[in-house]
Formats: C-alpha cells, structure tokens, sequence
C-alpha cells in the first residue's frame, strides 16, 4: 500500500504509534525509555571503554588518557551538529504524526538526512585543517599533543558515519521504535569492545586503533539505522523524493534544534575553558582529573539522555493531537524518574568517588586530584532531573526559546564566566575551577523550574480550549 493519503497513513499506523495516546503514560515511559536508556548507555561505552583501555597503557596510561580527554570538544561539537538537525526534526515528525500527516513527516526525516551528510563533509574538513591549532588551544602540552592529534583526526574523518547513526537513529525512537533504536547502538558498541583491545594492544596502535575501533563501530551502526529507515517495519521510510532539503522544512527543524545544539556547542566550550584553566593552575593531572570528573558525568547524564528519548514521543504526539492531560502526565512521569535515576548515582559517586577514578588509571598522581575534585563536581548532581526534565517537555513541546534559554543559562551566562572569575576570590585556583560547576547548576536548577511554571500552565490551557473547540466542531 502506497503511504500517499491521510486515511492510509491511519491504517497503516503500528501498535506502538496508537499507544502514543491511549496506554497509561507511566508505564509507557518505561517501555519506551528502558530499551532508550539502555541504548544510552551502551553508546556510552564508545567514549568511556576508549578511555579505560587507553587509560591503563602500560607506562603512558595517564598522559594518553589526558590526552585523548582533550579531544572532547571535537566529540562533542560533531554530536552537536546531530543534535542541531535531527533532534530539532524528530520530534516535528512525531506532532505531524500526530496530526496525521506521515507526509510532512517523511519529507523532515528525508531533508535532516541530507543535512547530516553535508555538515559532516565541513566538520571533517575544518578537523583537517585547524585540528592541531585548536587542540593547542583547548590545552594540550607537549607530552599530550601526541596522543590527541591522531586521536581527533582519525575520529573527525569518520564523522559522517557519527553524524548518520546519532541523528537518525532518533526517528526511529521518535516513531516508537525504542527496541530498533536501541539495537543500532548496541551493534555499533559491541563492534567497538571487540575492536578496542584488538587495535590497541593486539596491533600495538595505541589511540590511534581507539580511533579506527570507534569509527568501524560507528560505520556499521550507521548502516544499521539507513537499512532499518529504508525497510519495511518503519512507518517513516526514508526516500529519494525528500531528500533535497528546502528552507521552509528545514528552518523550523533547525530553529527547534538550536537548544540541544547551543548544549552541546557550549559544552565543548565549556571543556575547553575547564581545560585551559586547569592547564593553567594544576597542569596535566589537573586535566586528567576533569577528564575523569567530565567523563563520570557523562555515564549519568547520557543514559538519562534516554529517559527524555523515551518521554519526547509521549509528549510529542499527544500535544499535536491536543490531548493536554497526557501531555501534563508525561512531564511529570519524566521528572519522577529522573530525579531518581540522578539522586541515586549522586549518592554513589558521593560515597565511592576512588571507585571511579580507579576505572580508568590508578596514577597516584591523578588520584590525589581526582577524587576530591570529583565529589565537588558532581555535587548537585542529584537535583539535575529537574532542568533535565524541563528541558526535554519544551523540546518535545516545540518551544525553541524557552528551550534555548535554559540551555545558554547555564553554560554560557553562569558556568563559563564562573570558571574564570573564582579563582580570584580563592587561594586554591584548581578547587575554585571546579567549584564554578556545583555553583552554575543550583542556579539554572531554580531558574529553569520558575521559567517552566511561567511558561508550561499557560501551553496547557490554550491545547484545552484548542481540544474543546475542535470537538464542538466535531459535535456539531
């Protein structure tokens, strides 16, 4: 059947796409964002197995590992421009499913698709041609520099394959296809476990075999994502006719997705900062240590990553289908879990900070400023469901400044500014530089649940009497 019509489009609707608006919302978070979490959380071991295998090198462990944590900015800008295209289209797609129409759907994954392969042409040659100029200022040393240069040139030219599995393996999620989803990342993981020690000590290429590991990885979850979108299971295929990208489609995806990709751009900025302070008053070990602080943090905020992923269809779909009572029950299922999820590992990494730092080098040099530095920055760590929340339910909702707005708070208005000016007002400069972090976050924590109950009520009412005018219609 040709999905051409608006009655096909219904017919052909997955059980999974109904259950967007009638199965109870609690329990459908859960079935959407467990096997989402877990995608997370295994896309999260391309980064950290990289860096546990690269961190006990015999001899070398602490400065490669240093090293490779310094390539976090260009990890990181290159998932932005991800975030930037798909996430700002995916969940456009899930309201036009909603409101039925799979077409204009269908021609926002085709256009995001195309945009994804051509930013990663430009990421790849800007990486080529300014890497080692910006690694030095992202603050490398000369004993690190060695490691990091090969490491960020080997990744930047895979980048097509990163920018292709991130970005549309999140229409498949978004259509309700958390399983498939999940799958793609799991491929892509496990090729990178099997590779990572085999490129590494096996073939003595040291981070240049986490490189080559890591984009193998990526080509083939990449793969996996386009084969999936193309096939017959997907409700959205990916075709020939939309590819050509057009303004009109692309601008509104764009505008939605500048919140995530402020995020991500800002967070490379934000390590880059912490960096070249910490360069600064501590040198390498106090970079190794933010390696590990930053890379702890990821393995708590990535998989709760998943737990918005799991939400945003819930919410997605049930406000371009104006059903306002389902909307209010996805937020709050969303907020519960993820104030949860984060207040639990707080209280671990709280209580066993040596347990962590010790995954990935057990240098006593990097010890003795890791584990105290680690507890300082995670110290609101626990209270973060709450921006994670707000953030994930105005993305959903197709709200790009109050989205955007949160996302520069933090960052850009408070935690940057704070990484430099503290160190003036305390005698330990490293301990003020990580204290910018727990101070910026109790801030943009208040600040983004006022902005939420100011903005979120107010959406409400309006999808109310949007629903109630459209039944009388429908009474009439």
């Amino acid at each position: 059947m040709k999905l051409g019509t608006h009655g096909s489009f219904r017919r052909e609707r997955s059980d999974t796409v109904q259950l967007l608006g009638t199965a109870p919302v609690g329990r459908l978070l859960l079935r959407l964002a467990g096997p989402a979490v877990v995608g997370q959380l295994v896309n999260l071991l391309y980064n950290i197995v990289d860096r546990i295998y690269i961190g006990h090198m015999p001899g070398v462990g602490r400065i490669a590992l240093t090293g490779v944590g310094l390539c976090l900015p260009v990890v990181t800008l290159i998932a932005a421009f991800a975030m930037l295209i798909a996430q700002g289209g995916a969940p456009r797609a899930a309201i036009s499913m909603g409101e039925g129409d799979f077409d204009r759907a269908e021609r926002l994954m085709g256009n995001c698709f195309t945009c994804l392969i051509a930013a990663a042409v430009a990421l790849t040659s800007v990486f080529w041609l300014l890497g080692e100029k910006l690694l030095w200022l992202f603050g490398c040393s000369e004993d690190t520099i060695v490691y990091a240069l090969p490491y960020m040139r080997i990744y930047a030219g895979g980048s097509v394959f990163v920018l292709i599995a991130l970005g549309m393996n999140l229409f498949i999620s978004t259509q309700g296809f958390t399983q498939f989803s999940m799958l793609s990342v799991l491929i892509g993981a496990g090729i990178n476990i099997i590779l990572d020690p085999i490129f590494i000590y096996g073939l003595h290429m040291g981070v240049r075999g986490a490189a080559y590991a890591t984009v193998i990885a990526q080509a083939a979850s990449g793969l996996w994502v386009v084969r999936f979108l193309t096939g017959r299971r997907t409700k959205l295929k990916l075709r020939r006719k939309y590819l050509l990208p057009k303004a009109e489609v692309m601008l509104p995806s764009l505008a939605l997705g500048l919140s995530p990709f402020v995020m991500q751009v800002t967070e490379a900025l934000l390590n880059i900062a912490f960096n070249h302070s910490l360069q600064r008053y501590g040198g390498d070990p106090a970079v190794g240590a933010m390696t590990v602080a930053s890379t702890v943090m990821q393995m708590v905020w990535i998989p709760t990553q998943g737990l918005g992923q799991g939400a945003q269809p819930i919410i997605s779909y049930n406000y371009g289908a104006k059903n306002p009572e389902r909307v209010r029950q996805g937020f709050w299922a969303l907020l519960r879990v993820s104030l949860g999820v984060l207040l639990a590992f707080w209280a671990l990494v709280q209580s066993f900070p040596v347990f962590f730092v010790r995954i990935f080098n057990s240098d006593p040099a990097l010890l003795e400023v890791a584990v105290w530095t680690l507890r300082l920055y995670t110290a609101v760590l626990g209270l973060f469901g709450i921006q994670m929340a707000v953030q994930q339910t105005f993305m959903a909702l197709g709200k790009a400044r109050a989205s955007l707005f949160i996302a520069c708070l933090r960052k850009v208005v408070l935690l940057i500014p704070m990484i430099f000016i503290l160190p003036h007002f305390f005698e330990n400069k490293v301990f003020a530089v990580f204290l910018a972090e727990p101070v910026s976050d109790a801030i943009s924590i208040l600040v983004s649940a006022i902005v939420f109950a100011l903005v979120f009520p107010p959406e409400m009412a309006r999808l109310e009497r949007q629903a109630k005018a459209g039944n009388g219609r429908d009474g009439r």
